[in-house]
Formats: C-alpha cells, sequence, structure tokens
C-alpha cells in the first residue's frame, strides 16, 4: 500500500487488490478502502460503510473531486 506525502492525486492500484475485493472507494478524509461487498454511503460520517472483515485499507491520498463519487468497481 502506498500513498502520496504531498497533494499530488493519488489512487490504488487495482493490481493491489486482494482477491474477492472487488469495489474501491474513498472516504471524505481521502482514506481509500477495498470491499468485498458493494459498500453503501454513509453520508453522516463521510464513509463507505461494509462489513468490517469485508473492508481493508488501501492507502490515503488528496480527496479526489466528490468523496462520494468514489466508488469503483474491479476493472475486468
Amino acid at each position: 500500500m502506498t500513498a502520496t506525502t504531498d497533494d499530488s492525486p493519488w489512487m490504488p492500484d487495482w493490481r493491489e487488490a486482494p482477491e474477492g475485493f472487488d469495489w474501491l472507494a474513498q472516504d471524505a478524509d481521502g482514506r481509500w478502502f477495498w470491499y468485498r461487498t458493494e459498500p453503501q454511503l454513509g453520508w453522516a460520517g463521510g464513509v463507505w460503510r461494509s462489513n468490517s472483515r469485508n473492508q481493508q485499507p488501501a492507502g490515503q491520498g488528496v480527496v479526489l473531486g466528490d468523496w462520494a463519487d468514489s466508488l469503483q468497481t474491479r476493472p475486468r
């Protein structure tokens, strides 16, 4: 897991995603997470929500645009 130390845009590389974790999203604070199940938007906390065993940290970076639009699925 790598992240930037400055204000450059950064996003996790799908090649680093754990097997079976097919979603990626960034929280309002810039933290990225891999998800095994599709997460739900948690507006109140500025986070994407999923059972804790279904998410893994993927890094931290500058928030890229609107965090609520950051959810992506694994490219096929």
